[in-house]
Parts: C-alpha cells; sequence; structure tokens
C-alpha cells in the first residue's frame, strides 16, 4: 500500500509540472484567443462605426449639393444665364453621384434599403420636375418656369427626399449609438483580461501591455470619432441656417421677379402694339397713293355721270358703276387696315389659306413697296386652318417686312401655301397627320448660322437702333406653337431666306356652317313699310340715308341729335325700328338706347358704325344688329331685315349685356 502511494505521488509530482503548464499553456491560449476575439470584436465595431460616420457625412453632403443645384437654378430661372443653366446640371449630376455612392456604401445595411430606394425614387422624380423647369425657361416660358419652381418649393417629393435624407441619419445615428455601446464594452472585456493576466506573472505582462496599449488607441479614435461627429453635427446646422437665409432671399427675390414680371409684360404688350403700329404706318404712304386713285375714280365717274345722264344714260350707268366699284375698294381697303390695327384679343376659326393670302395682298403691296416684285402659288387648295385669322395676317405681314428689309432694294418675293403629310416628330414636335405648309422666301442678304441660332429670341435684332424691336418673329414662333404647328427657317448669306409655317389641317363641318351663316341670304325677307325713326348728326349721311329707307319703300322720320330721339319716339307712336349712328356729339348711340324710356324698349335698333370693326358682338350694342358704313342699298336691305325680324326686348337686351 505505500509503495502503491508513494508511486501516486512520485506520479502526481512527475506529471503536476506538466498538468500545471499545460493549464498555464492553456489559460494562456485561452486568454490570447479571448483577448484576439475581443479585438476583433472592437474592430469590426470600429469598422461599423466609421461606416455609419461615412454614411451620415455622405447624407449630408448630398442634400448640401442638392440644395445648392435648386439655389443655382433659381438663379437661372431668373437671369436666364446658359451658364447658370449648365452649373444648375453639373450640381444635379454630382447630387447624382452622391446618391449612388450612398447606395453603394448602404449596400450590406437591410435596414437602410428601403430608405435608400425610396430616397433615389424621389430623386429622380424631382429631378424631372427640375430638368422641365429648366426646359421652359430655356425656350423662354419664363412664366410657366418661375410659377412651376414656385409650385415646386412646396412639392411632396422636395419634402419626401428631406424626409427620407431625415430617416436615413436618425437611422444611422441609432446605429452608431448602438456600435458606440459595443466598443465601450469591448474595452471594458480588454480591462478584464488585462486584470486576469496578472494571475499569469510576467508570461501575461505582454499581453496586459498590450491590451491597455490597445484599449488606449481605442479610446483614443473612439474620442476622434465623436470629435468628427460632433464637427459633422455643427457643420449640418451651419448647413440648416444658410439654407433657410437663402430661402428667405429666394422668396424676396421671388416676390420682386412677379412684380418685374408684370411690369415687363406690360412693357411687352405695349412694344407688341407699337410694332403693329408701325408696320401701320409703313402702310401710310402706299394707302393714301390707293385713296388718291379711288377717290378719283368716284369722282370722275359721278362728274362723268352727271354729264351723260340726260344724253346717254347708258354710258352714265357705266361710269357709276366705277364710281361704287372705287368706292367698295375704298371701303375695303379701310376695313383691313382698321382690323389689322386693333390691339383687342381675337379667337381662332376656320380658315382657307388661299383665301387668306388673297385677302392682304394689298396691304402686303403698300407695306414692301414697288421695287420688290410679289408673286404668290396657292396650293392649298381647299385644305383649312383653324387660327387667330388677324394674327395670321399679323405674321404674314411681319415676315414680309423682314424679306423687305433683307432684299433692301430690288427683289422678289415668293408667298407659297402647300400640302404636306409628315411623319410624327418629322418637323419639330408635330405628330403624324396633314399639315398646311404656308412658305415666304425672298432673294435677300441671307442670315449666318450664327444669327440664325438667335431668331426667335425675343429682343434679338440686327436692324439699327430704331428700326426694330426684335419681337417679330419671337410673337411668330409663339403663335405659331400656340395653333400646335411649328415654324422651320432656311437661310444663306447672299442667297436669301425661306420660312416655313407648319399648321394641322382642320377638318370639321361646325366651321363651316358658323361661317355660312353669317353670309346673307341671296334676298332679304320683305317686311311691309315701316316707320323707321334715324338718328344721324352728319346732315349729308343723314339725307342719304332717309333717301335709301325711302328707296327701300320705308317711311324714314328724321332725328338730327340723339337728345331728340325720346320726343320724336312719343309725338311718332308707330316708329317700328331705330337707325342710329355709333358715334355721335353729347352721346353714342348704345347710350341714347340705354336712357330711352322702357317704354320703348320693345322697338328693335339697327346700329349703322364706321369705325368700330368687329364690335358687332361688344355687349355697348346689347345684342342689336350693327351694319358698317360705306353699304350698299342690298347690305341695307338684309340689316333691316334682320332687324325687323329679332326684335329686341328687355330681356334679351340684359342677358346680351
Amino acid at each position: 500500500m505505500d509503495e502503491q502511494a508513494t508511486g501516486w505521488r512520485a506520479a502526481i509530482r512527475r506529471f503536476l509540472p506538466l498538468v500545471l503548464v499545460i493549464l498555464l499553456v492553456g489559460s494562456l491560449g485561452t486568454l490570447l484567443y479571448s483577448a484576439s476575439h475581443a479585438a476583433q470584436d472592437h474592430e469590426r465595431a470600429l469598422s461599423e462605426q466609421r461606416r455609419s460616420l461615412e454614411i451620415i457625412a455622405l447624407a449630408r453632403a448630398f442634400e448640401a449639393k442638392t440644395a445648392r443645384a435648386e439655389v443655382t437654378l433659381a438663379r437661372y430661372v431668373i437671369s436666364l444665364d446658359p451658364d447658370t443653366g449648365r452649373l444648375f446640371q453639373d450640381q444635379w449630376r454630382t447630387a447624382a453621384s452622391q446618391l449612388k455612392t450612398l447606395a453603394y456604401t448602404t449596400r450590406q445595411s437591410g435596414w437602410q434599403r428601403g430608405n435608400v430606394l425610396a430616397l433615389q425614387a424621389a430623386f429622380e422624380q424631382r429631378g424631372k420636375t427640375l430638368s422641365e423647369i429648366g426646359l421652359r425657361t430655356t425656350y423662354d416660358q419664363k412664366m410657366g418656369a418661375l410659377a412651376q419652381f414656385h409650385q415646386a418649393g412646396k412639392s411632396r417629393d422636395l419634402m419626401r427626399i428631406t424626409a427620407l435624407l431625415d430617416n436615413v441619419i436618425q437611422a444611422e445615428n441609432a446605429r452608431l449609438q448602438e456600435r458606440s455601446e459595443a466598443v465601450s464594452l469591448a474595452g471594458d472585456r480588454n480591462a478584464w483580461f488585462g486584470k486576469t493576466s496578472q494571475l499569469f506573472g510576467l508570461v501575461l505582462l505582454v499581453c496586459v501591455l498590450f491590451a491597455l496599449w490597445f484599449a488606449n488607441a481605442a479610446y483614443s479614435e473612439r474620442r476622434n470619432a465623436r470629435r468628427q461627429a460632433d464637427n459633422e453635427a455643427e457643420r449640418a446646422d451651419r448647413l440648416e441656417e444658410a439654407v433657410a437665409s437663402r430661402t428667405a432671399e429666394l422668396s424676396d427675390a421671388y416676390e420682386q421677379l412677379k412684380k418685374e414680371t408684370a411690369e415687363r409684360a406690360v412693357a411687352e404688350e405695349n412694344l407688341r402694339q407699337m410694332q403693329k403700329m408701325d408696320a401701320v404706318g409703313q402702310l401710310t404712304g402706299g394707302i393714301a397713293h390707293d385713296f388718291n386713285n379711288m377717290l378719283a375714280v368716284v369722282v370722275g365717274g359721278l362728274e362723268l355721270a352727271k354729264r351723260k345722264l340726260r344724253l346717254k344714260p347708258q354710258e352714265a350707268s357705266r361710269h357709276l358703276d366705277n364710281a361704287m366699284e372705287g368706292a367698295n375698294r375704298a371701303a375695303a381697303l379701310t376695313r383691313r387696315l382698321l382690323a389689322f390695327a386693333r390691339s383687342e384679343p381675337l379667337l381662332p376659326n376656320m380658315i382657307d389659306p388661299d383665301l387668306l393670302v388673297s385677302g392682304i395682298g394689298e396691304l402686303i403691296d403698300r407695306s414692301i413697296g414697288d421695287q420688290i416684285t410679289v408673286a404668290f402659288e396657292k396650293e392649298a387648295k381647299g385644305w383649312r386652318i383653324f387660327v387667330d385669322q388677324h394674327q395670321m395676317e399679323n405674321a404674314i405681314l411681319n415676315l414680309c417686312v423682314n424679306a423687305r428689309d433683307a432684299m433692301d432694294g430690288p427683289g422678289r418675293l415668293v408667298i407659297r401655301t402647300g400640302q404636306v403629310h409628315l411623319a410624327a416628330h418629322e418637323i419639330g414636335e408635330c405628330a403624324e397627320g396633314e399639315y398646311v405648309m404656308l412658305t415666304v422666301c425672298d432673294n435677300g442678304c441671307g442670315m449666318t448660322p450664327e444669327v440664325l441660332s438667335r431668331v426667335f429670341e425675343p429682343f434679338f435684332t440686327t436692324k439699327p437702333v430704331g428700326k426694330g424691336t426684335g419681337l417679330g418673329l419671337s410673337q411668330i414662333f409663339g403663335f405659331v406653337h400656340q395653333s400646335d404647328g411649328e415654324i422651320r427657317i432656311e437661310s444663306e448669306v447672299g442667297k436669301g431666306t425661306s420660312v416655313h409655317i407648319y399648321l394641322p389641317r382642320h377638318i370639321g363641318e361646325e366651321g363651316e356652317a358658323a361661317m355660312d351663316a353669317h353670309l346673307p341670304s341671296a334676298e332679304p325677307v320683305l317686311h311691309p313699310p315701316t316707320r323707321i325713326l334715324v338718328v344721324e348728326d352728319d346732315p349729308r349721311v343723314l339725307n342719304q340715308t332717309m333717301a335709301a329707307l325711302a328707296e327701300l319703300g320705308h317711311l324714314p322720320v328724321a332725328c338730327d341729335h340723339p337728345s331728340k330721339a325720346a320726343k320724336l319716339l312719343t309725338s311718332h307712336r308707330d316708329i317700328g325700328l331705330i337707325v342710329s349712328d355709333v358715334l355721335m356729339p353729347d352721346m353714342t348711340g348704345p347710350e341714347m338706347v340705354r336712357t330711352l324710356p322702357a317704354a320703348y324698349a320693345h322697338v328693335p335698333v339697327l346700329f349703322v358704325t364706321g369705325y368700330a370693326g368687329d364690335t358687332a358682338e361688344s355687349a355697348d350694342f346689347g345684342g342689336h344688329e350693327v351694319l358698317r358704313k360705306p353699304y350698299t342699298l342690298m347690305a341695307l336691305s338684309h340689316a333691316l331685315s334682320h332687324a325687323l325680324s329679332g326684335s329686341h326686348h328687355p330681356g334679351t337686351a340684359a342677358a346680351a349685356e
């Protein structure tokens, strides 16, 4: 038994150091493994912490870049400076690149994926909105661009981008706090291993020192990370203050811009009217010449007819026909001039382009002078367009005046209409379909490519000061696009210029019916002799009107001043119609009708005027018939028939007014 006990003690003494060494080595290995594992956890936590800080910095930079881009766009809309527009595009592309970097950095962060994807979608939608504003500004739709920019400042996509950025930053701040706690826990574990290593003496001293050094390094890095996070937060606060300050500046600038825009709109409207009246002024010489010729025909014809009336009645009738033709030509020229010179807006209607071009031939001749030969090639062949007739006439006349200035002397001007079929986007933004093409072609000096690229810019002109406003072609460009058409210019220096206007063909029976409804019937409806009160301040016109009414079988009553109308109506109870001039001393014809006693409100009224142009639809006339001077017996008969057939009642007058 003693030997056995001794053997056990010897075995214990022999193997105890080995067991202790094994235990020590195992403990040291476990300690080293645990310390190494703790260090890896600490490094991983620091890496995740750096990633969170990087994501926060990227989000702040993206937010700052998008804000700077929108500020630049506002400057572009206000200044129309192309360099500012390009700067906006560069800044927006930079913001897009930053967003891609943010998406790449968060690719392994499942909790951020939804926020980043939604942020990309909102950014793309915001980009489309801002690009559309930029395009409107580029194509001189500044008012629309400003209105859309103001609306975009309140849009949901902007608020959504801001909200999503806040979500990204808040999520990363939450993760940063968790990772900071992980770093703190790793430091505590290293400290615990440092205390434990003291039990292993000098062998574990190096490990303890390393753990302390590692803990100190981690603490320094964490402190630096916190300092960096504080700096980023301070920068974000400064950026927020700057954005708020810039937003206030933009708001003030926008209010100022609205005021300036309103003033500019008034100035542009005055310039447009001045340009139109300038064109009318250019017609003065030619129209005076034409009127003298027409008056010579009228005076000469009447004088010859007077001489031949008794001896040669047939020859006298021929002279009277010539005088009537001259008077009709003078009246037609006057109506076209008044219609062209007026400034009120008109509504579009269906127009035959061949007839339109023929109708303004005399205005074109008077505008461009005798040195230029004008040729018309009318090939529309019944195709019609739906446009504002007077704006279309103004556009053609402006193009002819530009061609005259380009030729600067003798030349040839061709005005051509034709039929074309366009494929989709073959000419600008035109849809596929049938179009009427109107071309104004000259053999003038032509334009260089640099000038040609800017011809549609408002206020751009190559004419000397005082010779042009630079609004002609820009107005034509706007009018054509409002009519769903396109305009193209071909020009070569020394060979001339061709301007092509493409307008959609209009097919419809409603327009034709409306046009036919205004044409008088072949014969007016006959009415029995009616006593008619004639209110006219010009004695010669009064006598002529009385004679014309008597010739048509009616019984006229003369009134040489509107103030006498009520008394004459009282003394002639059987008056069935009032024929009144519009412009008279003391009061106008419509004012006179409105002041008549209520007992005469049922009496129909026919207004006669040589000044009002197309104002028959004006509320001043209360829905009554309007006849333009000068007129023929047939026209007077038609007007009387319409007035007597549609007797005006107080209820109708109230509705019309």
